[in-house]
């Protein structure tokens, strides 16, 4: 298992820009985004060559979701101080470190991750027999390659594709971190770390790789990440050379499991713009009021005066999320004796969603009457982006002998 030193952590997000973000987006992603960006250094991107494979033959959407997608991102508090906000098409490097992976990766690789077969089996009004389609796994794991992202927030349906990144960079790195002098420059890189933890390297080296002690492993790479006075290549270097491999080149990400969004739509399905059961982040409050209003309610109440059963009413997942306990004790009796309608019983949560989205509304509302802020916003990411991509280009270059002769 290959590691990034902490103060190098990353953390790589995107979203493909499709339509209108909704409340499932916000307590599904979003809001973990902005808890993450407090914790590490965050790259979040509009993923608009992954719309592309699904949407290639009426890309308008693309083009009309990606601002409008940003405005969402900084209106639900994504912060441009604190994550680089770039579109991906902008960044090509992610489009040559794509290329390159591919000269490596096993056709079988792309054709048993879990996703593929089952999104042609859920799309199929379009045709996704595609070399795109294929490759959008590999492309993911360029998308987070290209940045040496530590970790990647997914859902366990995703987790897959973190599996396949990490499987990438360990055959690129087999085949690309053996350069010349290896071990001599590892073992240079060693005796500048001072005697006494030179010693404890080479001890807990020995240990994981003659006893497999797991242990000795983990206080090794913590004992790299504390280094100071060794360069950021002998680190690398020094990671490799612990678990026997070579230079880690493309450091392997970790998937980051964030909890399953537990959001239901209108019609007590998952939220989803195929649904066509959500409530967008900038809902007129009038719009949700209505909307929420005619949700459909336990069946069992055809009458104001049948009692119900909460477990079986859609509404009641929403309390769950928005309503305090007392709130949902005042629900459930209400509902299971037919002391409340069910009218009564939605407007706490009417209530609370428009209270939380208005917050939402109104700094989007600032954002859309000042464009050329989101556009510099925009701007500035893609360029910090781009930043960080070339170095790592510039070395995947060099170790596939791409490199120009100077």
């Amino acid at each position: 298992m290959s590691s990034v030193p902490v103060q190098h952590q990353r953390v790589l997000s995107g979203m493909r820009p499709t339509g209108l973000l909704h409340l499932g987006h916000y307590h599904g992603v979003l809001k973990n985004w902005v808890n993450l960006q407090n914790e590490y250094e965050c790259f979040f991107f509009v993923a608009d060559w992954h719309a592309l494979t699904t949407h290639y033959e009426d890309p308008r959407i693309i083009a009309e979701s990606t601002y409008d997608m940003v405005i969402d991102w900084l209106a639900a508090g994504v912060s441009p101080g604190s994550a680089k906000l770039f579109i991906q098409s902008r960044v090509p490097e992610h489009a040559e470190l794509h290329l390159l992976l591919s000269m490596i990766t096993p056709l079988g690789w792309l054709e048993r991750v879990p996703t593929y077969k089952d999104q042609q089996e859920q799309l199929k009004e379009k045709d996704l027999a595609t070399y795109g389609f294929l490759g959008y796994p590999l492309l993911q794991s360029a998308d987070i390659l290209v940045y040496k992202a530590g970790q990647v927030p997914v859902g366990e349906d995703q987790v897959a594709h973190v599996e396949l990144t990490r499987e990438v960079a360990r055959r690129f790195n087999h085949l690309y971190g053996k350069e010349p002098g290896f071990e001599d420059k590892a073992e240079a890189a060693i005796s500048k770390m001072g005697k006494k933890n030179a010693k404890l390297y080479q001890d807990l080296r020995k240990r994981y790789q003659q006893e497999g002690d797991q242990q000795a492993l983990d206080v090794a790479q913590a004992l790299l990440e504390s280094q100071q006075n060794i360069s950021l290549g002998d680190r690398e270097r020094l990671f490799g050379y612990l678990e026997g491999t070579g230079k880690i080149i493309l450091p392997e990400p970790q998937a980051l499991l964030t909890p399953a969004s537990k959001m239901p739509g209108l019609d007590g399905q998952k939220m989803s713009k195929s649904y066509n059961n959500t409530i967008s982040l900038r809902e007129d409050p009038d719009d949700v009021t209505r909307k929420l209003r005619t949700m459909p309610t336990d069946p069992a109440r055809v009458r104001r005066t049948d009692p119900g059963d909460p477990q079986k009413c859609p509404v009641w997942q929403l309390h769950k999320i928005y309503s305090s306990e007392d709130i949902q004790a005042w629900v459930q009796q209400g509902c299971t004796t037919a002391s409340n309608g069910c009218v009564d019983c939605k407007q706490p949560v009417i209530d609370a969603v428009i209270a939380e989205l208005k917050p939402i509304r109104d700094r989007a509302k600032e954002y859309i009457n000042d464009p050329g802020a989101v556009k510099a916003i925009i701007d500035e990411g893609c360029e910090a982006a781009r930043d960080v991509a070339r170095d790592t280009l510039d070395e995947v270059r060099k170790v596939m002998c791409l490199s120009q002769r100077q």
